[in-house]
């Protein structure tokens, strides 16, 4: 636990040993955590105060986690303030310089929160067969050192709030719901109306009536989920599953892996970062990690596509094409069944087989025969192997990438407008942005995690425009949606330059300090005022006006 020492005495003015002081950080200030003074930080809560300091509080409601406010609905982190009457949850309580904090040796703590878990106990189903016996909750139980299998447990004489166990909800194919289990805590409608922005997860009906739905009440399977998972990820108790690992029982657990792997997400280049939980050397579920760029999100690829190393259909062996067997398109070969074109080979028989072909390909016809196209599943230590193979190896300079051709149109653009060929801000970057302007993009399917920025920063009041021909999901939260004729967007563009050039809504001072060519810009686009471009690209004059003055 981390504390502060007091300042030694004063030495003697005779004495040569000058008087130490404790220099606190800007912005620090101390409490007493159960008699002992820790440090505390402006903002800072008791909860997490005392984390710093060593002490783990019970929590079910609250999770340690970027993007989740504290709720302090469920009271199981309660601690007692001196000078107050009532217990406070310190997942919400601001810590203030000079406050007496009692948690962990408080008594009367210590039984509000063995009342909350026993009233929790009730209604959840037996340990062995939670659908999470490994789960948050079970593990707080562990923590307070409640005897659950003792005879006169508390919680076995109290009245269940259900008398029928809810079915369970199966209707989804990658997550498990299991009502019986949930306690309400709202994390799982934090995660998806505010850390995902998906707005399917609700609480319905009230008091003891009251349950967690999906849209109206649907299934989970029927209602608008898009599989984010991140419900999952964020429920305490288990109530919801990755489905890979409930049993036909319903019963699951979280713990099931023999290890973790670290990794990053291999589909978009997000950059996600991720554990594989794997047991038996297959992947039974993944975990979002807190990485730059997804702060623990996933999207349903990330999440629940991982089923491909244990396809069947995967190669799993180098294969060599039989003899007799000619090279080009036979409509009787079948996937499937490679073996009839195909035999078995070890990996230095089939580099060598590989190898040797190469060779003789650049030997007969000259290395201009042959060219590499890299991909970008690589990492960019893979990218840098394979580009030295083919100008080393090949002895060639044809060398691509598959991201150079999707890209190479957004190059040349961004090197001729801002001099580089890269973005000069990330997706991140959003939350800071008073506007924010999209098009030629669809987000939330083609990168869901970015657009969980964008989605954010508009709940919280950033302009969001989306300039795009068809309707796209992230206009439900645009500011403006406007949808041009296809092909036109240089059009609807050069009319909206053509506004901030005659309204001088451009700064004029950065044009001249870091710009060139502008003159010849502002000539090029004196015609193009909305009126001329309107017929073209099919969006009012107005309306083209009001977007450029945003």
């Amino acid at each position: 636990m981390s504390t502060f020492a007091s300042a030694p005495p004063a030495a003697p003015a005779s004495s040569n040993t000058q008087a130490s002081s404790l220099t606190a950080p800007p912005g620090a200030f101390e409490i007493t955590l159960d008699g002992v003074r820790v440090q505390a930080f402006s903002g800072e809560t008791l909860w997490q105060v005392a984390k710093r300091a060593g002490e783990r509080i019970p929590h079910l409601c609250f999770k340690d986690a970027p993007g989740y406010r504290a709720d302090g609905n469920c009271r199981a982190c309660m601690v007692e303030i001196e000078g107050e009457r009532t217990l406070a949850a310190s997942c919400i309580r601001p810590a203030t310089p000079g406050m007496v904090v009692s948690s962990a040796s408080s008594e009367r703590v210590r039984n509000a929160r063995q009342g909350v878990m026993e009233l929790l106990l009730a209604d959840q189903p037996p340990r062995a067969d939670s659908p999470d016996r490994s789960s948050h909750f079970w593990e707080m139980v562990d923590l307070m050192a409640l005897d659950i299998d003792a005879p006169d447990a508390p919680h076995a004489s109290l009245p269940r709030r259900r008398e029928a166990p809810t079915p369970p909800d199966t209707s989804h194919t990658a997550m498990h719901v299991n009502l019986d289990a949930c306690i309400e805590c709202n994390l799982c409608v934090r995660a998806c109306r505010e850390v995902q922005v998906n707005d399917v997860i609700g609480l319905a009906h009230r008091g003891a009536a009251s349950k967690i739905v999906f849209d109206f009440d649907d299934p989970m399977g029927d209602s608008t989920c898009v599989a984010c998972g991140e419900c999952v990820q964020a429920c305490p108790t288990g109530a919801l599953m990755p489905s890979r690992i409930i049993d036909e029982h319903g019963r699951g657990d979280s713990a099931c892996a023999d290890r973790k792997v670290d990794s990053v997400c291999p589909y978009c280049g997000v950059g996600c970062q991720l554990t594989y939980h794997v047991k038996d050397e297959k992947i039974v579920f993944v975990e979002g990690r807190n990485g730059p760029a997804n702060e623990n999100r996933l999207c349903v690829k990330g999440r629940f596509g991982f089923d491909y190393p244990n396809h069947p259909s995967r190669l799993t062996v180098p294969l060599i094409r039989r003899e007799g067997v000619p090279k080009g398109l036979d409509p009787n070969f079948d996937p499937a069944k490679p073996f009839t074109h195909f035999r078995a080979a070890s990996w230095d028989e089939a580099l060598d087989v590989a190898a040797a072909g190469l060779r003789r390909l650049r030997d007969t016809h000259g290395p201009d025969a042959l060219a590499g196209f890299g991909s970008a599943k690589c990492s960019n230590e893979e990218a840098w192997l394979f580009q030295k193979l083919v100008r080393t190896g090949f002895r060639s300079n044809h060398v691509d990438h598959c991201t150079r051709l999707c890209h190479a149109s957004s190059v040349a653009a961004l090197i001729e407008c801002i001099g580089s060929g890269a973005v000069t801000a990330s997706f991140m970057q959003a939350q800071q942005a008073d506007v924010v302007l999209l098009t030629g993009c669809n987000p939330t399917v083609n990168h869901p995690v970015a657009a969980t920025y964008f989605k954010q920063a508009a709940k919280r009041g950033t302009k969001l425009i989306v300039l795009d021909p068809r309707g796209i999901t992230l206009g439900a939260y645009a500011h403006r949606m406007v949808r041009f004729t296809p092909g036109s967007d240089v059009s609807l563009f050069n009319a909206m330059l053509n506004v901030i050039v005659t309204e001088h809504l451009f700064d004029e001072d950065y044009v001249a300090a870091h710009t060139e060519g502008f003159e010849a810009l502002k000539a090029h686009v004196a015609p193009m005022t909305p009126e001329a471009m309107s017929p073209a690209c099919g969006v009012a004059p107005d309306e083209i006006r009001d977007i450029a003055r945003l």
